[in-house]
């Protein structure tokens, strides 16, 4: 059944569509971001499906008492599932060529994961949030929100037309109460589950339903707004909501939220009150707007996945002619996607099980082939050997695990080994320090020493305080002043204990901001960290904490601080994979590659603050070790290092890898066998 169209929606999809677009593309103008808030399309698109596809099923349930499923699946299966297994199929050769086998496997996870219209579920448990840095490097995380959409499809129809039927008198109540429940719900749920919140769509309900509000009482009226003055004034001031929350929404609001609802009355307000007399109808249904409107899902499909492959190959990094090609080339695609993909497969002359016999065989060629990915655990033998071999090994804070097979990161009851020995050595931090523990672990049982754990992700040592998400001020399960002050009362039930404490510090002391190598090297954009620590004693910061704390802890026991680890700014594998790939030697025997280094200089800024704290911390029991020495000095020009020949000492961007922390724990080895010295 079809409904009367509406050229102003076409170009609302293109508002939104280049929203998400440009905010994906990280334009930066003088030095800013004007399109911060650009992930905001996706709600106005949920808000234009829900509209649309409540105005096919009311339409055709009032007009002919009926509703075919098998026509309505039949439309939705044309429109979105042919050019997204283009899109795929097109892509599965430069995942072959460019991705590490890490990157492929995830790749192919969430190829399968998009195939069965489970993507969002796929991303949030494999831990993947929306704005990191670790985002901009996979090819079809915005197929989340494609997956919401087709959830959506399946349920609400059964959903809709069972209220319809028997619930007809109140299906608009229905429809406004579940809006109001879904939205207070999401706005909860922000605040206590944020990654759920963001990809799962019991918390998109809310959105899709305010269009649905829009259909069904359009439906009972026959009519939109008919106030000409509101009709004059409110399309302009909806207008006005979308491009605010567009330029001002920023990535560490909750959201969807009750922030998220200015967008969303944005969008009802033109759906609503728009009409051929007014001015945001005339620039919304104008040629250019519409015609990308038209396209605007091939952009979407096409846009991520080209972005991606660009970063990944540097090939339009300071380069103003690739970076022309690139867009270029997202705009032909999208057209030409538009015309040889979208429309054929929505042409009725096309018998649906032609389409449907295309897709059968798609879907066959990407599950053998990305399960074959899968089985060959990303084929390492496509990529040099000093990757194979480190590649191939697990991370470093994933090894060690207690009695039970629970791992010890993130793990608030600590572990314990060796409990026999009445000697006490606990390694206490973040995960830096996780990096270090599971090679520490047997160089400590050796010594005879009991070896406890306490490491939580992004937690130091700071009592008195709580880790909270930025804005939600919801304290940290894991790291809160609770553990704070359960880890503190028993190191102080213990004496001639040795303490190693370490971390990332001079992200914590700077102002959360990630690390910036001033060389291109820039984590998750140069943007803070989504997370601080909120005051909850007397303490005037977490430095006066650190330090108070340790003097109290050294009168008793020996402490080892060990001072920050040289963070990198670039992930080593992906920079060596990179010159592999631009390599015109591409053999694995015959590639050799430049030492990827970071500056001391800018290491020695970054971490001032941290040194110049930990060097007033002044006792006899206080122990020092200083990874610069090992990955920073002289030998090499005044930089830090992140490999030799053989071996790469970091896994990512700042977190040591199995080899790097062996060399660390050559230092902290060293510093107990001091101990050990001077208590004889």
């Amino acid at each position: 059944m079809k409904i009367s169209y509406r050229p102003e929606i076409d170009g609302l999809r293109a508002v939104a569509v280049l929203a998400v677009i440009f905010y994906h593309a990280n334009i930066t103008v003088y030095g800013q971001q004007p399109f911060k808030g650009g992930f905001i399309g996706v709600d106005i698109f949920f808000v234009i499906s829900g509209y649309l596809i409540s105005s096919i099923i009311l339409k055709e349930l009032s007009v002919t008492q009926n509703f075919s499923y098998f026509k309505f699946y039949e439309r939705r299966i044309r429109r979105i599932i042919p050019p997204l297994l283009f899109v795929i199929l097109i892509f599965m050769p430069f995942a072959w060529l460019y991705l590490l086998p890490d990157s492929f496997i995830d790749f192919s996870k969430s190829i399968l994961y998009s195939l069965s219209f489970g993507s969002n579920y796929y991303f949030h448990y494999s831990g993947q949030e929306y704005a990191a840095e670790s985002a901009l490097f996979k090819p079809f995380l915005h197929t989340w929100s494609l997956a919401v959409e087709e959830q959506y499809y399946i349920l609400f129809p059964i959903i809709l037309i069972f209220l319809f039927r028997y619930l007809k008198i109140n299906l608009g109540k229905l429809l406004i109460l579940f809006f109001f429940l879904g939205l207070l719900f999401s706005d909860w749920s922000s605040k206590n589950y944020p990654s759920q919140t963001f990809y799962f769509i019991h918390t998109r309900l809310w959105e899709l339903m305010a269009g649905s509000i829009l259909a069904y009482y359009e439906n009972k009226f026959g009519h939109r707004g008919k106030n000409q003055l509101l009709n004059l004034i409110l399309p302009s001031f909806g207008f006005l909501l979308i491009i605010l929350s567009i330029i001002f929404f920023k990535t560490y609001f909750r959201h969807p939220s009750f922030y998220t609802l200015i967008s969303i009355i944005g969008v009802c307000l033109i759906i609503w009150f728009s009409n051929k007399n007014e001015f945001i109808y005339k620039i919304l249904s104008s040629k250019t707007l519409v015609s990308i409107g038209l396209i605007s899902y091939s952009l979407y499909l096409w846009h991520y996945p080209l972005f991606v492959f660009d970063r990944i190959t540097e090939f339009s990094k300071d380069n103003l002619f690739n970076n022309v090609l690139v867009w270029s080339s997202l705009l032909f695609l999208s057209i030409m996607s538009y015309f040889i993909i979208e429309r054929p497969s929505r042409n009725k002359d096309i018998k649906f099980s032609y389409i449907f016999g295309v897709i059968l065989i798609s879907y066959f060629l990407l599950i053998f082939s990305n399960t074959k990915v899968l089985i060959n655990n990303g084929y390492f033998s496509r990529t040099p050997q000093i990757l194979n071999k480190n590649l191939s090994m697990q991370k470093p804070w994933d090894l060690l695990t207690d009695s039970k097979n629970n791992k010890c990161l993130d793990n608030i009851k600590r572990c314990k080994f060796n409990i026999s020995s009445n000697k006490n050595l606990y390694l206490i931090g973040d995960s830096h320090m996780a990096s270090i523990m599971f090679d520490l672990k047997n160089r400590v049982i050796e010594k005879k020493y009991q070896f406890i754990t306490s490491i939580v992700n992004g937690c130091v040592y700071f009592p008195g305080f709580d880790l909270v998400t930025v804005n939600t001020i919801v304290p940290d399960k894991f790291c809160n002043n609770d553990y704070f002050l359960d880890l503190e009362k028993e190191l102080n039930n213990h004496k001639d204990s040795v303490i190693i404490f370490g971390g990332r510090f001079p992200m914590y002391f700077n102002e959360y901001y990630y690390f910036d190598n001033k060389e291109g090297g820039i984590e998750n954009n140069g943007m803070k960290w989504n997370k601080e620590y909120a005051k909850k004693s007397n303490y005037n910061n977490i430095k006066d904490s650190f330090k108070n704390s340790i003097l109290k802890l050294s009168k008793k026991n020996k402490i080892i601080l060990i001072y920050p680890i040289p963070e990198v700014g670039w992930d080593p594998f992906k920079k060596i994979n990179l010159s592999w790939v631009k390599s015109k030697k591409k053999t694995n025997s015959q590639f050799s590659f430049e030492n990827i280094t970071t500056s001391y200089d800018v290491y020695k800024k970054r971490s001032n603050s941290t040194f110049e704290l930990f060097d007033s911390i002044q006792n006899d029991n206080i122990y020092r070790v200083y990874p610069s020495n090992i990955f920073c000095n002289t030998a090499f020009k005044n930089r830090c290092i992140t490999h030799n020949n053989k071996d790469i000492f970091y896994v990512d961007d700042d977190h040591l890898s199995l080899s790097g922390s062996k060399l660390l724990n050559d230092l902290v080895i060293k510093e107990l066998e001091k101990i050990e010295y001077y208590e004889k």
